[in-house]
């Protein structure tokens, strides 16, 4: 349907399409040094410090992947020894998936969430910021291990036996179990948060099936947070016990079994493949409708799609463990879930296409990372589906077609998808937009490097190289295909650091120019987060939004005229909030959720270390509890009035 830009002349009376009936409001103040960013717990200002964490992460677990390629350039090498191989990669491993991927899906969560359906902040504030500083300093602790005798040893999944003391002696396996367990609160803290947020807090007359679907995703994805942790962590604590208290949960001269290991971790690991992509997935359904001039084709195939994917992930675990022996029957029965879970994933890739069948689509960078991202994963997915198949997939088990395969679906997928979102919410964000210059050799050198580095791994996995192979003779074969590789993974390097570049070059330029205004709505956007000014005020609304339609930000800004052409009615700068709302109520900042979340960290080097550094630990635990309980749950110097006469849309538990 053709879209028209000249303004239509409505009838006088017509909803949703009035100029700004808000009066003049003075802004809150809005505090910006260190101490507000130690202490804030703005739900936007912890996004950004999600993704600022990620981001470091990015670069530690980015060099061991570059020293994993110089290792493999060539044959014989002598870059890494055997040892620091088994380090780097298995490093390498958890910080992508642990400290990067998942807080960057964090951060776009924190950040657009409470802003997509309406809400003034999290429902509780002061727990969504203990939630990231202990996200933080898990991360933290885990990674000094590089420093405290070297990093874990076990692979990224760190099996039984060879997590135990007897395979493992040194603390590296230790860093990795009490780091993840720590950051693990904060995934799991914060997936409550969420989710009593959506559920309570969204804008008045916005049903679950008027959400955008990025909501949706995302919500699904709190909710495998919500039931796959517990599980890694009782696999965490019995590892725990056996490495600092002598258990024998996994010792099999005890007459234990190490595949219960397996069967907690994988339980776990296959739905955060999902809890990973999600958010990735919802993110291109907000841009790919944006920049295809249509709304998404499907909607309520989209929302059900996406649940289909979390409930059926948690059926195919097993297909990690097809060499196992677990036995024919159970190998058939996750086969079979393996193949089905590839419908709503189908479902999705189709309607994306059928989205951008025929709309009016403008290639910038957030579209490009789109496409990019639908393309990508669908290779990937099609390379998993072979590994339903029990004998496809018993040969290429622990060869680099498994390292092929899951690097396509969570570089290619998901951090493709956080790639658009960046480009597509950082003037929501910060004010200002992005390079589109520089966000195009972005995408290419990330598109033209990804492919180089993991499209020879399928065929260096055909070969039969194994996957965690420290070298190999050049009679082997693989001399071409790992050179190769290793050429697309520096690549991919600069393409990837260039989205850093971008962020500081278009930062200075923004100040440079006298700081431009982009306006409320720079993409022409269809939700309502582009209803309020950029950026975001630290109230996030002057006055709570009501919302009738799915896309309601875009109804007010178009209409159809009689002869069924779509016309815009009004401008967003004209139907925005001005983001000048006086005495809105808003949570107090606190040092207190920094203060509990820094005390894990000194009771998990007790637990290493000497069971005696756990007594200050706790000590600074309970008395940080005890600080938060007597804390005001208000700022006392703000009036509770939103500016508007009433106070019916507050964060539940504003003091929590």
């Amino acid at each position: 349907m053709a879209i028209i830009e000249e303004p239509l002349a409505l009838p006088s009376g017509d909803e949703g399409i009035a100029s700004n009936p808000l009066g003049v409001f003075s802004r809150p103040r809005e505090a910006t040094g260190l101490k507000d960013w130690l202490t804030t717990v703005d739900h936007k200002k912890i996004g950004i410090m999600y993704g600022m964490a990620a981001m470091f992460f990015l670069l530690i677990g980015g060099a061991a992947a570059l020293a994993i390629r110089v290792q493999l350039a060539t044959p014989n090498s002598n870059f890494l020894s055997a040892d620091q191989y088994n380090r780097i990669f298995t490093m390498h491993g958890t910080v992508m998936v642990f400290l990067v991927v998942m807080p960057i899906g964090a951060a776009f969560a924190n950040f657009l969430m409470p802003l997509q359906v309406g809400a003034r902040d999290v429902a509780f504030p002061r727990i969504n910021a203990f939630s990231f500083w202990v996200f933080f300093f898990g991360g933290v602790m885990l990674n000094t291990s590089w420093f405290l005798g070297g990093g874990a040893n076990g692979g990224w999944f760190n099996y039984a036996p060879n997590n135990g003391i007897v395979y493992s002696p040194s603390t590296g396996i230790d860093f990795w179990n009490v780091g993840l367990l720590i950051a693990g609160i904060g995934s799991l803290t914060g997936a409550i948060n969420l989710i009593t947020t959506v559920i309570n807090m969204r804008a008045p007359g916005m049903s679950l099936m008027k959400m955008p679907v990025f909501v949706w995703m995302t919500l699904v994805t709190q909710f495998l947070l919500l039931f796959a942790i517990p599980v890694l962590t009782v696999a965490q604590v019995l590892l725990l016990m056996d490495r600092v208290f002598d258990a024998n949960f996994f010792n099999v001269q005890q007459g234990s079994d190490p595949l219960l290991w397996q069967h907690l971790f994988w339980i776990f690991g296959h739905p955060e493949v999902y809890l990973m992509i999600l958010p990735a997935f919802g993110i291109i359904s907000e841009v790919i409708p944006t920049f295809a001039r249509k709304p998404i084709f499907g909607y309520p195939f989209m929302v059900f799609s996406g649940i289909a994917i979390g409930f059926l992930g948690w059926g195919v675990w097993a297909h990690h463990m097809f060499v196992s022996g677990l036995g024919p029957l159970s190998v058939a029965a996750f086969s079979f879930a393996t193949m089905f879970i590839a419908v709503p994933t189908g479902v999705k890739i189709l309607n994306w296409i059928a989205t951008l069948w025929g709309g009016k689509l403008t290639l910038n960078t957030a579209m490009l990372f789109s496409i990019g991202l639908v393309i990508q994963f669908t290779i990937g997915g099609l390379s998993g589906v072979s590994h339903a198949i029990a004998p496809s997939d018993t040969q290429q088990t622990d060869t680099y077609y498994i390292v092929a395969h899951f690097h396509y679906v969570l570089f290619g997928g998901a951090l493709f998808g956080f790639m658009a979102g960046f480009y597509f919410w950082w003037p929501k964000a910060f004010g200002y937009k992005m390079s589109e210059k520089m966000g195009l050799w972005n995408f290419w050198l990330m598109v033209i490097g990804f492919n180089l580095t993991f499209g020879p791994m399928h065929i260096l996995g055909l070969q039969g190289m194994p996957r965690r192979m420290q070298t190999y003779d050049e009679a082997m074969g693989f001399t071409f295909w790992n050179f190769i590789a290793t050429i697309g993974s520096f690549i991919l390097a600069v393409g990837t650091l260039l989205v850093l570049v971008n962020a500081l070059v278009s930062h200075r330029r923004w100040k440079a120019e006298g700081r431009p205004d982009v306006g409320p709505d720079p993409w022409d956007g269809r939700t309502i987060e582009w209803s309020i000014q950029s950026p975001a005020p630290e109230h996030n609304f002057d006055i709570d939004p009501e919302v009738s339609v799915l896309d309601d930000w875009w109804h007010r800004k178009y209409a159809e005229d009689e002869d069924g052409r779509v016309r815009r009615v009004a401008q967003a700068e004209d139907l925005a909030q001005p983001g000048n709302g006086e005495g809105v109520h808003l949570p107090a900042p606190s040092y207190w959720p920094i203060l509990l979340a820094f005390s894990l960290p000194i009771i998990g080097y007790g637990l290493i270390y000497s069971l005696w550094l756990t007594l200050p630990g706790g000590f600074l635990l309970v008395a940080a509890m005890y600080g938060w309980s007597l804390e005001p749950a208000d700022d006392l110097d703000i009036p509770h009035d939103h500016g508007h006469g009433h106070d019916d849309h507050e964060p539940v538990g504003a003091g929590a």
